[in-house]
């Protein structure tokens, strides 16, 4: 399956999934209003790999800040990875954040709360976030 990646902008995050690498990113802010054009062709690719994943596939999530119309985007390509989970494939989640931002946690917090799937919560220290 052909990798997606999309080069993240000052206003969209960067999305780096690769199924053969087992690799999947999802980093930066989604302050932007075009969201259904962005994220559709996401949420299909998810779909589109259903039964294709390696046995363990963590999906990271390294958000700065994102708007409310964001959020809800956010959330259904959580909703699609807890049933692509649910049909067999082995998908967790690693939600990071930096030590200052307790309103990230929260939101990871929140959102781990609404799906079926294993949540791993990283802290990022100032050092780890200017490497």
């Amino acid at each position: 399956m052909e990798k997606l990646y999309i080069k993240g902008t000052d206003s969209t995050p960067e999305i780096h999934f690769d199924i053969a690498q087992n690799y999947f990113l999802v980093k930066g802010k989604s302050v932007f209003s075009e969201v259904d054009e962005f994220y559709s062709p996401i949420i299909n690719w998810l779909k589109n790999a259903e039964g294709k994943f390696p046995k363990k596939s963590v999906f990271v999530f390294d958000l700065e800040y994102f708007n409310i119309i964001s959020s809800k985007r956010i959330l259904f390509i959580l909703y699609t990875l807890n049933e692509l989970r649910a049909k067999g494939d082995d998908i967790h989640v690693t939600w990071s954040f930096s030590l200052e931002d307790d309103d990230m946690k929260e939101v990871g917090e929140d959102y781990a709360y609404m799906v079926n799937l294993p949540f791993n919560f990283v802290c990022k220290t100032i050092e780890s976030e200017i490497q």
